[in-house]
């Protein structure tokens, strides 16, 4: 059984909706449940599609940059993360109440979490996590029942007859919970208590968890109401039993927690209304080139290639791309776009949805068109409608959200490494700055008689290596002064630079022409060139470099001929790391 059932869902449809948009969606919500991957056989056999209708629609996601075909599999990608962040954006949660919760889980030194009501479960919208051995493993996008948890009971108190009438057909349907693949394994362990808690709720305004989702958690969180006193979401902190019983946590924090909630209500009640300046553009809407390079290479569709904006009406992106598809799902990449109305969340116009599919372009969709991509999601559940307003649910984060919010960094740049490395010829690899040293977190090797051996894991002197010094040169200004003031270079090659002034000016010169080549000075033989992989906010966050024998290319060759193709590919992992670390944290490692 699937939880992602929706009455509405196995209503006849209306006899607008869209059906390559319903199959899309649910080729993509078959990934989600995979983990982000399929075979494209065993999607077949998911779906209960036509073959070719499978291959259509992932050539049109892969068209996108929504899914990267490998082998025999289609991979969802970060790009597709937009998707969820337009209904994270359009809601206004995260972006009002997001730093509130990260201060209280500074202050307090313990995990914090803000979800929302999803039919009879809750979804984290919002995770202000402790990084320590044993921590909260949830991420934004993951859905729990309603029975497991403090969140829940706090949700229930104002559940309708037709909520409960839907979580008691779930309850039979699947007792012991499998298809909330989030939860632990025998989780449901508070179903016997679910109605005295959410009487206690009720009246205490306040709702605990003493070890209901596992075993050592402990939680106590409070509901978060909007202007019109509904529930907005609600607030929660998390700590281990190691730390605190559930009576000491919610002594400790719930006056705090109290506090920290009235200030988010504030926040609601005189939120401004936001501004719709354009958001970044979706996939079908980018250039021509930007939507080539998210579809090569390709194993599993023959893609057409041309100078075309994929996506776009009359873009003639080709007889396997299938546009109303990418229609619908730019009109959910829209909503962020469009100005709200009726206040926060709120809700957007058919008319001002329309405008905004064409801020990235010269012109919008058709207002008819647009009309029966919402009449497809609203049936779906991925939107609703209420005196002539849409919005989206948060179910639109079934679609890949949570599963790809658990990528770190390595792994969102494994297969853009890999395309290098296929250009280059050479090994591919990135690295992070740790301490005066960099150490590596990801690497595509090539197979030639002479190649480097490095592993994730392997450090070298940051001073004596192109990523070294591209992350260096990234650092603010003080940093670099205070590295260069302490570090002593020693010489590992009779090339090696160990002038501290000489070391200052390449740092200088790596800064401003954003890339740096190290010849022989980390190993006789070796040559190497970087470029920096920068952050949401511009800040250097990592180094891409291919590496040779020297014997192989000269310093001007490996210019002329590496560095293209290694900027573009740190321009690849730069637009996934957008998407990807826009309403989430992405570990570096």
């Amino acid at each position: 059984m699937e939880h992602t059932a929706d009455p509405r869902a196995a209503a006849p449809p209306p006899r607008e909706v869209v059906g390559p948009l319903v199959r899309g969606l649910a080729v993509l919500r078959r990934l989600d449940l995979a983990g982000g991957r399929r075979s494209m056989g065993d999607l077949v056999r998911d779906t209960g599609l036509a073959r070719s209708t499978v291959d259509r629609i992932i050539a049109t996601l892969a068209r996108m940059g929504y899914v990267r075909p490998d082998g025999r599999d289609a991979v969802l990608t970060p790009a597709l993360m937009g998707l969820g962040n337009a209904y994270l954006a359009a809601s206004r949660l995260p972006g009002l109440l997001g730093p509130l919760a990260d201060r209280l889980a500074d202050e307090l030194d313990e995990s914090v979490s803000l979800a929302v009501p999803d039919r009879d479960g809750a979804r984290f919208v919002h995770q202000a996590t402790r990084r320590r051995a044993m921590s909260v493993t949830f991420r934004v996008g993951d859905l729990i029942p309603a029975e497991c948890g403090a969140i829940g009971a706090l949700l229930a108190a104002g559940w309708s007859e037709d909520d409960w009438r839907r979580w008691r057909t779930r309850r039979a349907g699947d007792p012991g919970g499998t298809s909330f693949p989030v939860m632990p394994r025998g989780a449901g362990r508070g179903v016997e208590s679910f109605e005295r808690r959410i009487a206690d709720a009720r009246e205490n305004g306040w709702s605990l968890d003493d070890q209901l989702i596992e075993p050592g958690l402990v939680a106590v969180a409070v509901p978060v109401r909007d202007a019109d006193g509904r529930v907005a979401c609600v607030a929660s902190v998390v700590s281990h039993t190691s730390r605190h019983t559930a009576g000491s946590l919610r002594d400790r924090v719930l006056p705090r927690l109290r506090t920290t909630v009235a200030a988010m209500e504030r926040a609601l009640a005189c939120a401004p209304e936001p501004d719709p300046a354009p958001a970044e553009p979706c996939p079908a809407e980018r250039d021509g080139t930007s939507a080539r390079v998210a579809a090569e290479p390709s194993d599993l569709v023959a893609a057409e290639k041309g100078p075309e904006v994929a996506g776009a009406p009359g873009g003639g992106a080709g007889p396997e791309f299938v546009e109303s598809l990418a229609r619908g799902l730019g009109v959910v990449v829209a909503f962020e776009r469009a100005p709200a109305s009726g206040g926060t969340p709120g809700g957007v116009t058919l008319t001002a949805l329309a405008r905004a599919t064409g801020l990235a372009r010269a012109t919008g969709l058709a207002r008819a068109t647009v009309r029966r991509s919402l009449i497809t999601l609203v049936h779906l559940g991925y939107a609703e409608t209420e005196d002539g307003l849409y919005r989206l649910t948060p179910r639109v984060l079934d679609l890949g959200f949570a599963c790809l919010s658990r990528l770190a960094l390595p792994q969102i740049a494994q297969p853009h490494l890999a395309w290098l490395a296929g250009r280059a010829h050479d090994s591919a690899s990135m690295a992070v700055l740790a301490g005066d040293d960099i150490q590596y977190v990801a690497r595509v090797p090539t197979v030639r008689v002479m190649s480097v051996d490095i592993t994730p894991g392997t450090r070298f002197p940051a001073y004596a290596t192109s990523m070294g010094r591209v992350l260096l040169a990234g650092l603010p200004p003080a940093e670099r002064a205070a590295f260069l003031a302490r570090v002593r270079p020693r010489p590992l090659t009779r090339r090696t630079v160990t002038s501290q002034e000489r070391l200052a000016a390449l740092l200088a010169a790596a800064a401003r022409d954003g890339y740096a080549l190290v010849d022989q000075e980390l190993e006789e033989g070796l040559l190497s060139v970087a470029v920096p992989v920068r952050g949401r906010d511009g800040r250097v966050v990592a180094a891409v470099n291919v590496s040779m024998h020297a014997g192989r290319r000269t310093a001007w060759q490996a210019r002329e001929q590496v560095l293209p193709p290694l900027r573009a590919a740190a321009a690849r992992i730069e637009r996934d790391l957008r998407a990807a670390a826009r309403f989430t944290h992405i570990p570096s490692a």
